[in-house]
Parts: structure tokens; C-alpha cells; sequence
């Protein structure tokens, strides 16, 4: 079979995605996100006379709460497959990640199912996370003086 047959047959059965609706959706989506937790931020200020620093704690755990309960309720995958980025870019994706693993290895046990995989998928972000938060602060001290 010559290159371009193949490609001409992976082109045929390869799906296509329409991006820019994707993006789109993505936005609007993920700017929702970005309301509702001003939104629980203004909430837990105005409620429980909370400072927003301190708010902005409370609203983190709440949306960690909410992706892990729809996690474990099985709707997290249906809304990520129709709104893409605007699910899995905020907190609300880590806290799928590491309870999508947990749920899959709880049969494993405590330790050994649950304590061993549950940092397998969310285990980069974090590393990730911590390297550039490092590198950058080292670049912010050099560069800008402290």
C-alpha cells in the first residue's frame, strides 16, 4: 500500500471536530465556571463575613466538592464530552482526575488501591505545578529583585 492511499484511507475514518465550536463552547463554559466561583466567592464574603482571600479557600473546596461528587455520580465524563476545556482546565478537572482514579482502583484497597493510584493521573499536574511555581519564583527574585 503506497503513503497516499493510507493517508487517503486514515483521512476517511479519522473524525472531525469541529474546533471552532469547541472553542467556543469551551469559553462560554469555562467563563461560567469563572462566575459561579466569584459568584460562591461574594457568597461566603457577604454570608459568613469571610474575607476574600479567605473566600476564595472555601470556593476552591466547593468546586473540588462538586467535580468529585459528579464524578462519582458519573456525570462529570458526559458534561467534559460536550464542554471540553471549560470543565477540565479549572479545579474542577483535577479533582475528576484524582477521583476518577481513586473510584477505579477502590477494589485495591485502602492503601495499595486508593493511596497508590490516586495521584497517577493528577501525580503531573502537581509536579508540573510545583516545578514552574519554583522556576518562576526564581526568575521573579533575579529579575525583578525580589
Amino acid at each position: 500500500m503506497e503513503k497516499k492511499e493510507y493517508k487517503n484511507i486514515v483521512d476517511k475514518y479519522t473524525p472531525n471536530e469541529p474546533r471552532f465550536k469547541n472553542a467556543i463552547v469551551a469559553f462560554l463554559i469555562g467563563g461560567f465556571m469563572g462566575v459561579l466561583g466569584n459568584f460562591l466567592i461574594e457568597i461566603y464574603s457577604l454570608y459568613f463575613d469571610l474575607s476574600n482571600k479567605d473566600a476564595s479557600v472555601f470556593m476552591i473546596i466547593t468546586l473540588v466538592f462538586i467535580g468529585c461528587f459528579l464524578t462519582c455520580l458519573g456525570f462529570f465524563d458526559k458534561w467534559v464530552n460536550f464542554a471540553k476545556c471549560g470543565l477540565i482546565v479549572p479545579i474542577t478537572g483535577f479533582a475528576h482526575a484524582m477521583m476518577s482514579a481513586a473510584l477505579e482502583y477502590r477494589k485495591e484497597g485502602l492503601v495499595t488501591g486508593i493511596g497508590a493510584n490516586m495521584f497517577k493521573l493528577a501525580g503531573s499536574v502537581i509536579i508540573f505545578g510545583v516545578v514552574s511555581a519554583y522556576l518562576f519564583g526564581l526568575l521573579r527574585v533575579f529579575v525583578m529583585g525580589g
